[in-house]
């Protein structure tokens, strides 16, 4: 779990796209807080420090104290825009939340003991079809990552939600259906060898039972 970290800011008097550009001429990236029922707040957070946050991984999971005028905020970052030419933070949207509160987020999955898989030793790879998962999950307890085991995985096996131990108190938001997130794909050379094999075997039995 992500512990909660200080952030300071500063309070912008104007929002708009005049006061945005002086405070990126100061050094700061334009940000704003919203949510829990309260007016929008425009502030501006420290170029250097936010680009760093960013880059570090996990930010949008990372519940952060935003100090600013005396005063401190409990947030999460829910978006953040980059320069699409420089790839440098230009925008960032925090979204309060409150103690005990529930809210939807995006959690990495990190895939662990690919060297023990059963089916990658027999030549599969491993096809991820979730790289993150949604999930419901109390604000003052985001999981850094999901770790999910696949050393039992064979080659044609697929990985369900139903079969993640989900930290508790956490669900998925997606309830309709047993949704994929990995499975263990067949490389096409390991196909026809598997293909023969399987052939091979099928006409030995099948000599074994004319004698």
């Amino acid at each position: 779990m992500s512990e909660t970290k200080i952030l300071q800011a500063v309070a912008r008097d104007r929002a708009g796209k005049g006061a945005a550009r002086e405070a990126r001429r100061q050094g700061r990236v334009p940000a704003v807080i919203y949510g829990a029922g309260k007016p929008p707040r425009a502030i501006a957070v420290d170029f250097n420090e936010i680009k760093k946050l960013i880059y570090a991984g996990g930010f949008k999971t990372t519940a952060f104290d935003i100090q600013v005028d005396g005063q401190s905020e409990h947030v999460i970052p829910r978006e953040y825009q980059l320069d699409p030419v420089k790839d440098m933070p230009i925008h960032v949207d925090f979204f309060r939340v409150g103690k005990g509160q529930t809210i939807a987020v995006e959690v990495p999955v990190h895939f662990v003991n690919e060297e023990k898989s059963v089916g990658i030793k027999r030549g599969g790879t491993l096809n991820v079809v979730r790289h993150t998962i949604e999930l419901n999950v109390p604000a003052d307890k985001i999981p850094d990552a999901i770790e999910i085991d696949v050393s039992k995985l064979d080659i044609g096996d697929s990985l369900h939600i139903s079969a993640v131990a989900l930290p508790k108190g956490v669900t998925p938001t997606i309830t309709d259906r047993d949704f994929t997130i990995a499975t263990i794909a067949v490389p096409a050379g390991v196909r026809e060898q598997l293909q023969q094999e399987a052939a091979e075997k099928a006409e030995s039995g099948g000599g074994e039972e004319e004698g």
